[in-house]
């Protein structure tokens, strides 16, 4: 943990939009979700539409996309986004042999939080989860920050798509023995069985890891078009044809998202080109949005948490992961009956956001 400047000054050093969005983005995987569901479910427990918005807060069986399915992929898209802010400043600072060091150390401290985090070595070193959600933001982000060392603009768009219709091409034309090629069924795909043969330790799913290696690439790509975006917004447009680019280029990913999915279905669990269209295509449509809020309009009101939570993101996962906002939540209050059963997850949330706002009005910050 280390103090960083973060004032009303900081819109000239830090753009604010991008601490709210991720703020935002992250309280929905830290129990903003299951509270809002539970509270609905109870609240209107016969109601359709409810059940209907209930759904959102799920992750897609295989097939599909639905707003749960945007979380972690929007975050991957902001880290590629911060890159294109931290990446120039480091390289005037300290120069390019210095920045190579920080993306791969910063990629394989990640990819050790992210094993501690999945259990570590507690049940054995066959038992590891090698790769999973902080493995994935630490390999995608140092891969785009290389290839933007090396890439301007068109390059690194051109990366991304040469990876996303790479990737395509590897799962409709590679056979899987015993399937044959051009199969996107669960455990009948390229993606899933190379980690079947391939990736060691212990799989979310299996025989098979929704973070998993050949899946990676399109990662990679996600990180690739936050990273473009953030060159986009940080550049010298006026801020409101910024906000009208990004806007625009989110809906053209999504409608291209939506095109391909008749030829390459939209899955998350093995990130499908197609998917990361559309996931692109809403992060853009969102930083846009905030950023004409936050960044244009000047509107803060309300936001407060989320720039609390967007300004320490990884501390506040890993402290959730690790129980500690529950275990304060459990020690403080019994579990009540039906229809207020809502109400731990409630505490819970707000014990995270209450240790968020201690951590930002101290400008004590976790960086990786």
């Amino acid at each position: 943990m280390s103090p960083a400047p973060l004032s009303s000054s900081a819109s000239s050093t830090r753009l604010l939009s991008l601490d709210a969005l991720r703020g935002f983005d992250m309280c929905w995987i830290l129990g903003l979700s299951t509270v809002v569901s539970q509270i609905l479910n109870r609240a209107f427990p016969q109601s359709d539409l409810v059940t209907s918005i209930a759904t959102q807060f799920k992750h897609v069986d295989w097939a599909g996309f639905r707003f749960y399915d945007l979380i972690f992929p929007l975050f991957l898209f902001l880290a590629g986004v911060s890159l294109a802010i931290a990446l120039p400043r480091r390289l005037a600072r300290e120069g390019r042999l210095s920045t190579i060091r920080h993306l791969l150390a910063r990629a394989a401290i990640l990819v050790v939080l992210g094993v501690i985090f999945s259990g570590g070595v507690k049940n054995g070193w066959d038992q590891i989860r090698w790769l999973g959600v902080l493995q994935r933001i630490g390999i995608a982000s140092a891969a785009a920050g290389l290839l933007s060392l090396l890439l301007k603009t068109r390059g690194l768009t051109v990366a991304a798509a040469a990876l996303l219709i790479g990737y395509f091409l590897l799962l409709r034309f590679v056979p899987v023995p015993g399937v044959g090629a051009g199969n996107f069924a669960e455990g009948m795909n390229l993606t899933n069985y190379l980690d079947s043969i391939w990736l060691p330790g212990r799989k979310h799913d299996g025989n098979h890891d929704p973070e998993g290696i050949l899946s990676t690439l399109p990662a990679i790509a996600t990180a690739l078009l936050g990273l473009v975006a953030g060159k986009w917004i940080t550049g010298s447009a006026s801020p409101m044809r910024k906000f009208g680019g990004l806007i625009a280029a989110g809906l053209l990913l999504l409608a291209l998202g939506w095109a391909w999915h008749p030829f390459f279905p939209i899955i998350k669990k093995i990130w499908s080109s197609s998917f990361v269209l559309v996931a692109a295509g809403w992060s853009a449509i969102l930083l846009g949005l905030f950023y004409a809020i936050v960044d244009i309009l000047g509107w803060r009101r309300g936001l407060a948490p989320f720039l609390w939570v967007g300004s320490n993101p990884i501390a506040l996962y890993l402290c959730s992961g690790f129980g500690f906002f529950r275990t304060i939540s459990e020690r403080l209050a019994t579990a009540p009956p039906p229809p207020y059963d809502w109400l731990p997850s409630a505490m819970t949330f707000a014990i995270m956001l209450a240790t968020a706002q201690w951590l930002h009005k101290r400008q004590l910050f976790l960086k990786v």
